[in-house]
This record gives structure tokens, sequence and C-alpha cells, in this order.
């Protein structure tokens, strides 16, 4: 190995200011070179800064003075390199910017893959060369899966406020390894998704405004420690998705902005680069190298991480200008930005999870680039997570005059891929709990909770949940201290919790409940006009002609007795999920036995039967297989909810 055989190519150079270099990440940063037996080491530092008159390295190796560390400019496009005759792990350093106009400026590395802890700011020379990962069999079994056909119930965590030590301190990763993922395993999610790891300077940016891209966050220790984290969701057959943020970056003097004293990686409009509802400034999206240096982002997290998905945060900033009079002058620099980084994802990996947070109408979000979408899996469903809440917050009496909140949702749920979210951003600054936002004394709160809950589930479309919701959290999150644990010392919050557990599983149980969520095939009301008493009836179908479910949610106070429904099939049905279960904290208004249809046509179906409907109650009813359609030794497995025992065989 030579000094010269370091330097660039010139196709690799083409490649990154044409937009094309997807693994820019390998030659910008900084780099340890070893020769075969290690008798030689070199550290290459690469950055890119066209506007420079000259660029230094600094940092502690050198006392910050970087006289002799001056970095040679190898093309006229600004691309500057140093080959230092050493292994420089572990060193803290800068770069010494220069501008034209005679400015120094002191800017950590934006390819760095470590920073120093905050409220230090400098990159550290990180090797990612040495994890032996273990888990190939999740990444093998990856590629079998469908992202559209399998369950999904995302579990959204803010690292720093999940849980914290006794003395205040974060969780580091290892910790997070050790008591976040037994807990979502014993709550049934399928993934974990992550709030921006990328290094910030702020903590209350919550890693949203970033300024190291590729340098994990220390707040919560290395690299390599977060990959260990990663691995040990693998090995618990958890996915890790994580919050990414193309479309702007944070402000503060040592980050992106203004890198070479112009503005290099954000548009030079100020209209267009000023993000003024955030305070950030906006990626330029059409230039060649910043779409090398984000779409070789996304492919680092996936490659060196084992990622397995992104939520793309803020789309909406992206297709259209932020600043534009009515928010809807469409930006085409971002829109092709994301068909281009959408198609060069799922061609690396084709089951990589893509998930837009659209709060927009722009259509064919979750359409393949090909057939003129922008390429994304998923869609955030914002019209229906606002439409549920503010028809939930409407006092029960009132609901029957904001019936459509409830049904406008199903008009266009088979329009997009959808996700249905709970997010951190519906309960904060001031928007209050999940739980707290429901009207009504303590009892109905907690009632009206696992019907919304219950409603989310059997609505088509994936979920995502923040944490917190499991227990019932009732005042808000509060991002500087953790979750209130203690609130699972008293019975209601013990019950929510419980329930929550059993809804994840019995989800995953109903292939009714996830297989057609993509598809009209999959939902059909049964009634939905029923204003007066605010309560909806509906089918989940599977993709099996016997795999249906029929779910009844009754969105008041008011319980009745004899409540008549028809049905599909004539025949006995099943009550198998009643939220009012006495465990769940409900009154206990659930039925034991099983329900008979009879020959009266009702709602439009052939049959009909009767049944009891609780107060804020949810319920799903299943048709009775007979002998000759079950499977095994005859028997069916049943949910009982008249007591706390598990599950119980019965027979007809």
């Amino acid at each position: 190995m030579t000094v010269n055989t370091l330097f660039p190519t010139d196709f690799q150079l083409h490649l990154f200011h044409e937009g094309s270099l997807f693994q820019s990440h390998q030659l910008f940063g900084a780099h340890i070179f070893k020769n075969s037996n290690e008798n030689e080491a070199y550290t290459r530092f690469c950055v890119w800064a066209p506007n420079a008159d000259q660029v230094r390295l600094v940092g502690d190796f050198n006392s910050w003075n970087g006289k002799g560390y001056e970095l040679k400019k190898v093309n006229d496009e600004g691309v500057w390199i140093l080959v230092v005759d050493r292994d420089m792990e572990g060193c803290v350093y800068k770069y010494e910017i220069i501008t034209l106009s005679g400015e120094i400026l002191l800017k950590a590395d934006p390819f760095a893959f470590y920073s120093e802890l905050r409220p230090h700011t400098a990159s550290v020379v990180y090797s990612l060369d040495h994890y032996e990962w273990k888990d190939q069999e999740w990444l093998d079994r990856r590629l079998y899966r469908n992202v559209f056909t399998d369950p999904a119930i995302i579990y959204e965590v803010h690292a720093g406020s999940w849980r914290k030590k006794e003395n205040g301190d974060f969780l580091s990763y290892y910790e997070l390894a050790t008591e976040l993922i037994p807990y979502v395993l014993e709550h049934g999610f399928t993934h974990i998704e992550l709030m921006p790891l990328v290094e910030h300077p702020l903590d209350a940016s919550w890693g949203y405004q970033g300024t190291g891209y590729f340098s994990t966050t220390s707040r919560y220790g290395t690299p390599d420690e977060f990959r260990y984290f990663v691995e040990q969701c693998h090995l618990n057959g958890i996915g890790v998705i994580l919050d990414w943020v193309p479309g702007h970056f944070c402000k503060d003097a040592h980050g992106l902005y203004r890198f070479d004293g112009t503005d290099l990686f954000s548009y030079s409009n100020r209209i267009e680069r000023e993000n003024f509802i955030w305070g950030t400034a906006n990626f330029d999206l059409g230039k060649g190298e910043v779409q090398s240096f984000l779409i070789s982002n996304a492919l680092y997290w996936m490659e060196y991480f084992h990622i397995d998905g992104f939520r793309m945060d803020a789309v909406a900033n992206i297709i259209y200008w932020p600043n534009s009079i009515d928010h809807k002058s469409k930006n085409p620099f971002g829109i092709e930005f994301l068909k281009k980084l959408n198609k060069v994802i799922h061609d690396y990996n084709p089951h990589f999870l893509m998930i837009g947070e659209d709060s927009t109408d722009y259509p064919n979000v979750t359409a393949p680039v090909e057939f003129g979408g922008l390429g994304f899996d998923y869609k955030w469903n914002m019209g229906w997570m606002n439409d549920m809440l503010e028809y939930m917050e409407t006092p029960p009496f009132s609901r029957s005059h904001v019936h459509s909140k409830v049904t406008f949702s199903l008009l266009y749920a088979f329009s997009e891929n959808f996700m249905l979210p709970f997010s951190h951003d519906e309960v904060v600054h001031g928007k209050k709990s999940l739980l707290n936002k429901m009207p009504g004394d303590y009892w109905e709160k907690f009632a009206q909770l696992r019907l919304l809950l219950g409603y989310m589930f059997a609505h088509p479309g994936k979920k995502l949940l923040f944490m917190g919701f499991e227990f019932g959290q009732f005042a808000e999150w509060k991002d500087k201290e953790q979750l209130d644990w203690n609130l699972l010392e008293y019975d209601m919050h013990k019950k929510i919790n419980e329930y929550v557990k059993f809804l994840t599983k019995f989800y995953k149980r109903s292939k009714a409940l996830y297989e057609l969520d993509h598809l009209q095939d999959g939902f059909e009301w049964i009634d939905v006009d029923n204003h007066e008493q605010s309560i909806f009836s509906f089918i989940r179908k599977g993709k099996k002609l016997e795999d249906f479910l029929i779910v009844i949610c009754n969105f008041t106070g008011v319980s009745y007795p004899e409540y008549k429904i028809g049905v599909p099939s004539q025949g006995e049905y099943r009550e198998i999920f009643n939220s009012d279960a006495e465990e769940f904290g409900g009154s206990g208004s659930i039925h034991k036995k099983v329900l008979k249809t009879v020959d009266e046509p009702f709602h439009g179906r052939p049959f009909s039967l009767q049944l009891t409907i609780a107060p804020f109650g949810f319920q799903i009813l299943r048709p009775v297989k007979k002998r000759k359609e079950r499977k095994g030794n005859g028997k069916e497995k049943v949910r009982s909810h008249a007591s706390s025992g598990g599950e119980r065989k019965q027979t007809e």
C-alpha cells in the first residue's frame, strides 16, 4: 500500500459531484488503512469544501495547530485530502477552514462516524471495521418477509427518557438492550422505532436537528455499542426503525451550516434555505453532492448498523417549499430526490421499510417509482390520527354530530399503504396524553382508551404508538424525565397494561386484522350510519374466505342489553375479544356462551344475531367452525375474559 493508492479516483469524484456516489462515506471522513502485516498504518481525511482557500486538520494530536496538517485540494470542485502516516483511532479533530474572505471556521467532519459527548462538538476518529455481527439468521429471514401482509406494531421510543438511571443519567445502548428489549417482547411489539440517533447539540431537539449524520450520538455510547443493541433486537425477533431527517439540519456553528463560508449543503436563496418554523436550514436537494451525502447516509445505516427501516420525518417539507404562501408550491428537487432515494434503497434491499411522515394529500406516495409514485412502502395516516383524536375528545353525547370523523378514513384507506400513528407529537406541548385526552371520569377515560386502541388495531393499516400509552400515562410526555413507571402500582394502570399485552398478541394471531391491510377486500362495513347511538360495526377479512372477524365499537357510555346486528353467515359466533372484561378494568359485560344467528335479514345481511353492547365497548366476534373445518384434534382455543386465567380449551 502506498499513499497514492489512498487518493480518490477521477471516477469516484465524478460520481460524487453527479449525485451518484452512494458509498461516499467510504471516501470522505476519517479512515484508517493498514498494510497486510500491519507494520504500516495511515489515516486518510477527506472533505468537500469547494469555496475554502485553505483546509487544515486540527485536534488534540497537534494542540489544535494545523501547521503541517494542511489538506491538499485534489480537484476543481473542492475535494480536499490529507493522509497521515499513523493510526489515529480515538483522536479528536475538526477541520480548520479558511474561507475566501479570510474567515476562519472550525467544523466537525460531516462524515465522522463518532463525536465527542456534548457540549463538546469535535469529531472522533473511529473505525467500524471490527464488529462481528451475529444476526445473519434475522437478515436471512428478512428476505422472505412481506411488509404488506405481515403484522406490524411499532413502539416509538425516545432513548433519553424511556427510562433513566437513579441518578438521572441516560441508559446506555447496552442498558437499553438489557431493559427495553425484554419489555418490548413482553408487550408484543414487532418493531422498535427510535427517535433520531444522529449526533445533535441540543437534547431538547430530540435529534431532529442534527449535525453529525454519520455519527451515532455519543449520549448513549459508541457506534459499536449501538450495533450491539440492534443485534440483540434482531436476535430476539424485533425489527429496528430509525427516525431519519433528510430535509433540514441545524445551524450550529460547528455543523453543516455555511460549511465553507457559503451555503454549501443548503439552498443559496434565503426563502428556499430557511426553515423558519424550526430555525433550521433546508438541504439543497437539487445539488449532486448533497444527494450523494444523504443517499450514502441512508445506505450507511443499512449496511453498517443493519437497520430495518426509516421513518422519514417532515416529508411534506420536502415535497413542498416550506415557505410558500399556501404551502402547496411543489419543490421539484425534493420530489425527484425522494424518488431517487427510494429507488436506490429498494434496489439495495427490497425488504427495507421506507415510511413517510407526510401530512399532505400528495398522490401516490406509496406507489413504486417506476409507476410514477414516490416509492415509499408506507405513509403515516395523519388524517385518520387527527380525525380520531378530535372525535375522542368530543364529549360522548355530542359524537353523533361528528360521526364522519370515524367514517371518512375508510373513503381513502386503500389509496395508499397506510400506517396508523399515535406518535410523540400528539402527547407533548400541551396536547395531553392519550389517556387524558379522553373525556369523562376516571373509569370512562380508561374505558375509552381501551376502545380507541381496539378500534385502531381493527382498522386497516399498520400500527405505531409512542411509549407510555401502554400503561395509561396520565401526564403528557416530559422529555427531560423518564416515563411515570410508578403508575404500574395502581390497579387501573396495571389493567390497561394487561389489555395492551393481550391486544397486541391477539392482533398478531388474527390474520384478518393484517393480511389485507392494504386492500379494500380486507374491510367491509356492516353498519356505518348509526350516528344516533355512535355504534360502528364492520368485518375484517383475511386471505382465506373463512378468516373473517366481526367488530363492534360503541363510542358512548350507554349499554345495550339486546343489540341486533346483521351477519354474513348462518350459525354460531363466539365473542373472542371484549374490552369490557373485568380483568381489563371493565364492567364485566361479556358473553361466555356462543351467540346463535336467526333467519332474519338485517343491515343488508341474510342473518342476524343479538348481543349485549357494553358502555364504551370494543367487541370482536368470530364464527364457530364446524368440526370438519377444525384442524388437529377438533378443539379450538378461545380466550376467557371472565377470569384471569390464560387460555382454556372448549368444545362445542
